[in-house]
């Protein structure tokens, strides 16, 4: 069954499992979900209401970027898992010729730079949805504003999480300049979900202020 499909209960009862999948990667598919999902519902809390006429457009297009990123955040949830078996299938494959062991050489190390891409794919995505998350938090409804304020943080953390799986596949791969590649460019993904984090903070402390 699809992480979707699956209740939380039961999906929470495999992840803490000692089966290596569903793991961090998937976790952080689910916890930038929920980060979407807590968007849609500051968006929901705020379109049609008194007093935030001249944000309904806004706030529509919030809940629907929200609802579709998601579907997405399973969607990759469930491609993290799979990524990651094709890593241990790899490792289980034939190694008694020289063919099959440079069959099987190569078939980890794609293994291993796809299990980094998912994740590096979850993370970007999870950033550029904190920016929704600091309208959802700055410009909806403020009595929805700690909602707004902990979807930024699960996606935060669901970046985090993402970008740890990236790091630890990279590490993998014997191409260095691929390896360093990927390492780049999850310290520059990190670096701007810190800044967006500041300033969803900041977004949220001036609506207690009213």
């Amino acid at each position: 069954m699809s992480t979707e499909e699956q209740g939380i209960g039961t999906w929470l009862g495999a992840l803490s499992s000692d089966a290596p999948t569903p793991g961090g990667g998937a976790a952080a598919g689910v916890a930038a979900a929920t980060g979407a999902a807590l968007i849609a519902m500051v968006g929901r809390l705020t379109v049609g209401k008194a007093g935030f006429e001249d944000v309904d457009a806004r706030m529509n297009d919030l809940v629907d970027r929200a609802d579709r990123d998601r579907a997405d955040f399973l969607r990759l949830a469930d491609e993290d898992a799979k990524a990651f078996e094709s890593v241990m299938a790899s490792f289980k494959l034939p190694k008694e010729t020289d063919a099959e062991k440079a069959s099987r050489t190569l078939a980890i190390q794609d293994a291993y730079e796809a299990a980094a891409a998912v994740p590096l794919d979850l993370a970007k995505r999870s950033v550029d949805l904190m920016e929704v998350a600091e309208d959802a938090t700055a410009l909806g409804n403020p009595h929805a504003a700690s909602d707004g304020y902990s979807a930024g943080t699960l996606l935060f953390a669901a970046a985090l999480a993402a970008l740890a799986n990236v790091r630890i596949n990279a590490a993998g791969l014997k191409d260095e300049a691929k390896s360093q590649g990927l390492v780049d460019e999850a310290d520059a993904v990190r670096e701007r979900a810190a800044g967006l984090l500041g300033q969803i903070e900041e977004a949220f402390l001036l609506r207690l202020k009213g």
